[in-house]
């Protein structure tokens, strides 16, 4: 069975930083893509980026941009969110996705059939 699994969120300044990793376990990633949702209280769930199996990462939402990054690590079966300059309007659970259907990047919850537990990111002072 395969499960994916969010860590690395937490309580950061405004101005901080945060790196979530997202890890496979059941199967590799390197065959697909992997999107990064966020969700905060209230509304609904956003996609923020998606990183391709090559590599090159696809925005979702404009706010981030030149602020988040995504990477991967295929061998070690980890994706990463960069995630720099945070600002209290990134607090949110962040969720990273995939997919056995289809492997390209999707901007739509309902493209994916896999996600993580989530984890929380806060930003305040």
């Amino acid at each position: 069975q395969w499960q994916l699994v969010e860590s690395g969120g937490g309580l950061v300044q405004p101005g901080g930083s945060l790196r979530l990793s997202c890890f496979a376990s059941g199967r590799s990633l390197d065959w697909t893509s992997i999107g990064w949702f966020r969700q905060a209280p209230g509304k609904e769930r956003e996609g923020v980026l998606c990183i391709s199996r090559s590599g090159v990462s696809s925005f979702f939402t404009d706010s981030v941009k030149g602020r988040f990054t995504a990477s991967r690590d295929d061998v070690g079966g980890t994706v990463y969110l960069r995630m720099n300059s945070l600002k209290p309007e990134d607090t949110a659970v962040y969720f990273c996705a995939a997919s056995l259907r289809n492997s390209y990047c999707s901007i739509y919850v309902e493209d994916y059939e896999y996600w993580g537990q989530g984890t929380q990111v806060t930003v305040s002072s």
